[in-house]
């Protein structure tokens, strides 16, 4: 069962756009925008041929953009979510809430991060500039958030956007890595459930708030 038909909870059996979408999130991640061919995207879904694909996504810059979308998009939303949250004065939930779901998110698409990090290392023109379109208004939106929820100076927020970024995204795109230098499979539920209750202790520190649950946040 597929990663977006899991996310959706609505059957079992994913459509075939589903199909072609995961098989070309890990082939991107694992090879790079140039590594994997629309041939090979269309063998793993399972299609007949390579023009069957092509009744889905006009090319492979168009399914590219269509993986990076259905990736960074809720995250986007996410944010910006948080930020209203936070606003209200609802910092415990916002915390909650932000962090459930974005972990949540990256298990469906646990070869996001890397595929992010591998285009971010790329010399090519159009890898640089899609990416960039994607990740910039989050990253912008993350610092209205950021601006109005912590004990930051100004000057210091981009680089807490940065740590966070890290922090949360890092783990999922260092799997293999940890796997080895911590004997388990960090994408196990277990460790995932780890991962996430260290993430709300963590980033509750950073926003100066000393706890998470509760009916209000109390601030540092």
């Amino acid at each position: 069962m597929r990663a977006r038909a899991l996310a959706s909870g609505l059957r079992d059996t994913p459509s075939t756009r589903e199909l072609i979408l995961d098989v070309a999130e890990r082939g991107f991640a694992e090879r790079g925008y140039t590594g994997v061919s629309m041939r090979e995207i269309a063998a793993g879904a399972g299609l007949k041929n390579q023009a069957s694909l092509y009744h889905h996504f006009r090319d492979k810059r168009a399914l590219y953009e269509a993986v990076l979308e259905g990736g960074l998009t809720p995250i986007f939303t996410l944010v910006a979510e948080s930020g209203r949250l936070w606003r209200d004065g609802r910092a415990d939930v916002m915390l909650e809430t932000f962090l459930d779901r974005t972990v949540e998110h990256l298990t469906l698409h646990p070869h996001l991060p890397r595929l992010i990090q591998r285009a971010g290392l790329d010399d090519g023109r159009y890898l640089r500039s899609v990416l960039g379109r994607y990740l910039r208004p989050i990253y912008l939106e993350g610092l209205s958030v950021l601006a109005a929820a912590g004990p930051w100076a100004n000057d210091e927020l981009p680089h807490l956007a940065i740590g966070l970024y890290h922090l949360i995204f890092g783990y999922f795109a260092d799997t293999t890595l940890l796997e080895m230098v911590v004997g388990e499979d960090p994408r196990s539920p277990a460790a995932v459930t780890r991962q996430r209750r260290f993430l709300k202790a963590a980033v509750a520190q950073l926003l100066g708030v000393t706890t998470v649950r509760g009916a209000r946040a109390r601030r540092i």
